[in-house]
């Protein structure tokens, strides 16, 4: 059931503890959260107003936003919701998806973590957004796990009511410089020039330390450049610089990175080869179909992710949902790295829930499930996840960073393809990162 909790007068700093849900919204809360509607949409067949037993959950992603968009994610959870409701639910229980535009946009965000709150949300599920820092703190006074985000922000992996399901940006620039070593002359490192992007360097120089090679040539960008034609000279300089060796230039600037390549590919004819190379996030599948496919920038490169290739056999109960659900539908490309993450958030959120049985199913009820030592298995695609309060990584400021594993790809004819065989773990390269 989604029963309402009890009010709790304590306030005190997130850091410390995880406060609970408020109670029952007066009327004058339920009028202003019939604002919030605009913008999310609900699974059809189920019915705007819940029964007892109805598990209510949320997913949110930009849907029209230019390079961030990323209406797959919606929509496959969406599928999933139909897909779980037509196999009886979870638990015998009917699964209700709400799902919201996020727009790119700190104040959409925030919306969106306001309207999962009014509609007693026992979980935000499998979503991406750039803006922790606008929706954490609602969920988290609120008291809803939010699982499986896609691994954007800090927040994502230090708040205790977060339950990532990969290791976001630091294990990819950690993995990725360690294939770079053994790969690559000079390295330049592209990225932004905010305090975020200051936490780039160190992290991609640890890979590179733990393949004994030197530290990348750190390179930082206006972060929000409509052009990029000086920073790509700079990078193929020093990528050619001296050794003999072919280098690398690896740019990391998140949406801007489109952007970056496009000055990159006019500049590089009239400089010596290189290789480029990135991370998820940087670039996925959905980037590289845009960009002209085999014939775009991204021809060659090295990219790191987390999960296996999309043509692994592991992928194919995800894929079966997709075709029972969501067949035609455009939005959902299964090679698309956040359509995995919100097939693996909601195999965490069906495992939590089973885990209760017939008890109650609320969001601390799931937040107890998953801070009480379940351990979640996805098919291989992850190892088991366990989340602790205090993990491997606390000690680097990242205690919420329990998979580490990191994949090797490479572009191919316009397709991620596995580059490597397997896993990599890169906790102990992160725990050696000067951060």
């Amino acid at each position: 059931m989604t029963g309402r909790r009890r009010i709790r007068s304590t306030v005190l700093p997130r850091s410390l503890v995880r406060p609970a849900r408020a109670g029952a919204l007066s009327a004058g809360a339920l009028a202003a959260c019939a604002a919030l509607v605009a913008g999310c949409g609900i699974v059809p067949g189920v019915t705007e107003g819940q029964g007892d037993d109805t598990i209510t959950v949320m997913t949110w992603a930009p849907e029209e936003a230019g390079a961030t968009t990323k209406p797959g994610m919606p929509a496959f959870a969406e599928a999933y919701g139909r897909w779980v409701n037509a196999h009886g639910g979870i638990g015998g229980r009917p699964l209700r998806v709400l799902t919201c535009d996020e727009r790119d946009d700190a104040v959409a965000a925030a919306r969106c973590a306001r309207r999962a709150v009014a509609e007693d949300a026992v979980a935000v599920v499998g979503s991406y957004s750039q803006h922790g820092d606008a929706f954490l703190p609602t969920l988290e006074t609120a008291g809803i796990p939010y699982i499986g985000g896609y691994g954007l922000t800090h927040d994502e992996f230090t708040s205790p009511l977060s339950y990532p399901v990969n290791g976001g940006q630091p294990a990819l620039l950690a993995g990725l410089g360690r294939t770079l070593a053994d790969a690559c002359g000079p390295v330049a490192l592209v990225r932004p020039d905010t305090i975020a992007g200051d936490q780039l360097p160190p992290l991609l120089d640890s890979g590179l330390a733990a393949g004994g090679h030197d530290p990348s040539g750190d390179l930082r960008a206006a972060e929000a450049a409509t052009s990029y034609g000086d920073t790509a000279e700079r990078a193929l300089e020093h990528a050619a610089a001296g050794t003999g060796e072919r280098g690398c230039v690896v740019p990391a600037l998140g949406d801007r990175t489109g952007i970056f390549m496009d000055s990159f590919r006019r500049a590089r004819a009239e400089h010596p080869e290189v290789r480029t190379a990135t991370v998820l996030g940087s670039v996925d599948q959905t980037v590289l179909d845009a960009s002209g496919g085999a014939s775009g920038p991204y021809e060659g490169a090295y990219v790191t992710g987390w999960y296996p290739e999309a043509g692994d056999a592991r992928w194919d109960p995800m894929k079966e949902v997709v075709r029972a659900e969501a067949f035609g539908d455009n939005r959902i490309d299964p090679a698309d790295a956040g359509v995995q993450t919100t097939w693996i958030a909601y195999t965490v959120l069906r495992q939590a829930v089973e885990s209760l049985g017939d008890g109650e199913v609320t969001a601390d009820t799931v937040t107890a499930a998953l801070d009480g030592g379940l351990k979640v298995t996805t098919g291989d695609v992850t190892p088991t996840l366990r989340w602790k309060f205090q993990d491997a990584l606390a000690s680097i400021g990242l205690p919420r960073l329990v998979n580490a594993n990191v994949t090797l790809h490479v572009v191919e004819k316009g397709r991620l393809t596995a580059a490597a065989d397997g896993f990599t773990d890169v906790t102990s390269t992160l725990q050696d990162a000067a951060l």
